[in-house]
């Protein structure tokens, strides 16, 4: 159906229009949550078979986790850490979009063993950080615990689920 208008009223309808947009309210910010910690499970790192270190993990195991991983978080405590598990060994790479607080990601192969890390990575860098081997498990933890825990290839993991 189309309407024709005739052409004196059609100055007063823009005008209307006008004004009916002028009171819109303004767009204002939407308050939002902070992201916090939902422990899912426990890890711990391995040494010659030995346990060096226990951590709170969460798990991202689904394709929105993955992809959303820590981002936005504001903090990661001390004996916290993410660890995205996938159904097979593959390249991975991550990047720290979205990431406000710098990490240290751990790379391991399907057995659980170390086959690259990343320290430091950089707040809300999206530069590529590609595992050095093929990866199924992919563990995040705050800068400087691999220094720290003296993470080295080879080096084991094993977790369980809440």
């Amino acid at each position: 159906m189309k309407l024709i208008f005739p052409r004196a009223i059609l100055p007063g309808l823009i005008s209307l229009a006008a004004l009916s947009c002028a009171d819109e309210p303004k767009e204002t910010s939407i308050p939002t949550e902070e992201i916090t910690f939902t422990k899912e499970g426990e890890l711990d790192l391995l040494k010659n078979g030995e346990i060096t270190h226990s951590l709170n993990i969460e798990i991202a195991d689904t394709p929105y986790e993955w992809e959303t991983g820590l981002m936005y978080r504001e903090a990661l405590g001390e004996d916290q850490g993410m660890l995205f598990i996938y159904t097979n060994e593959a390249p991975r790479s991550f990047y720290m979009k979205n990431t406000l607080i710098p990490l240290d990601l751990i790379f391991y192969d399907k057995d659980s063993s170390v086959v690259s890390f990343h320290e430091n990575a950089v707040p809300l860098d999206l530069t590529s950080i590609p595992s050095a081997k093929p990866a199924q498990f992919i563990l995040e933890v705050n800068a400087g615990k691999v220094d720290e825990w003296n993470i080295e290839t080879g080096d084991k993991m094993k977790f369980t689920r809440d």
